[in-house]
Parts: C-alpha cells; structure tokens; sequence
C-alpha cells in the first residue's frame, strides 16, 4: 500500500467515525442537521446514511455545484458570485444558512472549494476550501487550504465539516 493510498485510508475511517459520533450524540441530544455541499458532491450525506439511525437527526443534504443551483436551491444571493466567488466566506455563510432555513433543522454545515485537479488561481489556489456551520444564533466561517489529490481534498474537507459540527453539536 503507497503512502497517498494509506492517507486515503486513515482519513476515511476518522470520516465514518466521526459519522457515527455525529449520528450517536445529535439523536441523544434531539439534535437535526443537514449539508449543503458544493466539492464534497455528497460524500457528508453518504458517510451520514452510511450509519444506522441516521434518519433520527439527520433531515436531508443538497449538492449545489453550479452557482446556478446554489443561488436557486439554497438561497446564494447572485451578489455574492459577482463579488466574492462561489469559493468564499459569504458564499458558504450563505450555503449553511440557506441549508438550514429550507430543511428547518437546529444546525447546518456547507463546503464549497477547488478540489482540483483544475481550476485554482493565485488568490484560490486547488486545496482552498471554505466551510460554514449555521446554528441557533450564529454562522461561522473558516478557510482551510489541503494539499493532495481531488479525492484527498474532498475526504480532507469531509472530515473537516463532520469534525466541526460534531464540536457544535457537543456544546
């Protein structure tokens, strides 16, 4: 097994763990949540579904890769694409809050990066993934930059999302 293979290993069970905690502790807590997912193209529902009783707080998820399905699904303000990019801070604010007013849950996570192998610039280099979480009261954001393949980064930015709302959801 190469190195980039066991990376792609070890990150993937931390992904169904983390899953598995996310699922355990948001039903105990009568917690719901949802994604709004752009690079990640649903691998945070699919590990989500992957564990049983995630139908408990788990209430759906949408892949919104185009600007278009952003803006019309999720709510985006077209302002936002013009000014800022679809990778940006306002545009994953925008994503979490418009995941979580349309499935009516207490929390939601949104990501939307460059995984690659195409597409990055100076200013957005492929690896630039901007990740949000809107919740009772708030909406945060945070830019993490990841290095590795187009499956390396998504996994990365999945474990990353899973990671952090399992923090919110333990507060």
């Amino acid at each position: 097994m190469g190195t980039a293979e066991g990376c792609h290993d070890r990150i993937e069970d931390a992904v169904q763990s983390l899953a598995a905690c996310l699922v355990e502790k948001a039903s105990r807590k009568g917690i719901t949540f949802a994604f709004a997912e752009s690079c990640t193209g649903g691998r945070l529902c699919a590990a989500v579904t992957s564990v049983p009783g995630a139908s408990v707080p788990f209430r759906g998820g949408l892949v919104a890769y185009s600007n278009e399905a952003k803006e019309r699904f999720l709510g985006v303000p077209s302002e936002v694409f013009r000014a800022h990019g679809a990778v940006s801070a306002p545009c994953a604010e925008a994503m979490a809050a418009g995941a979580r007013d349309r499935f009516g849950v207490s929390w939601a996570a949104a990501v939307t990066g460059i995984a690659g192998p195409d597409g990055g610039t100076p200013e957005k280099p492929v690896g630039t993934v901007w990740f949000a979480l809107a919740g009772p009261g708030l909406v945060r954001t945070w830019k993490v930059l990841f290095s590795g393949d187009r499956v390396l980064i998504q996994t990365s930015a999945e474990e990353e999302a899973l990671r952090k709302l399992l923090e919110a959801v333990e507060t």
